[in-house]
């Protein structure tokens, strides 16, 4: 008997990723110029809400010595994913030959590669 995979479905991109040289002025063009609103702020990175669930996130390259000019314009793109078993999901990333990590204060929030190198994370509104 043939055994069916797990379908994983996306429900949207959570936030992309942007190294910035300029937190102060990258800030500035995306709320002032594009139109974008505050949704969350540290010292070393912004997230601004574009529409209503989608975000841009900017992150302070000079804080952690990044040269935003040498490729690391995009740092990883976050999905938003319908609730599925973790375990399951973690799974059938891993038979597709990915390599899985996590962020430390959430186990459930899962990160690979795709088969290009672009780091991926997906996030789940609840655990099953």
């Amino acid at each position: 008997m043939t055994q069916t995979k797990l379908q994983i479905k996306t429900t949207g991109i959570d936030h992309v990723v942007l190294w910035t040289a300029n937190l102060a002025r990258a800030k500035k063009f995306y709320m002032d110029v594009l139109g974008m609103t505050l949704h969350q702020e540290t010292k070393d990175q912004i997230f601004l809400k574009c529409g209503d669930y989608n975000m841009v996130a900017l992150f302070d390259g000079s804080q952690r010595g990044i040269d935003v000019t040498s490729n690391h314009e995009l740092q990883h793109m976050a999905l938003n994913m319908e609730l599925a078993s973790y375990e399951e999901t973690a799974a059938r990333l891993e038979e597709e030959g990915c390599e899985i990590t996590h962020r430390g204060a959430d186990p459930h929030c899962i990160y690979f590669r795709d088969p290009d190198g672009h780091r991926l994370q997906l996030l789940y509104s609840g655990h099953e």
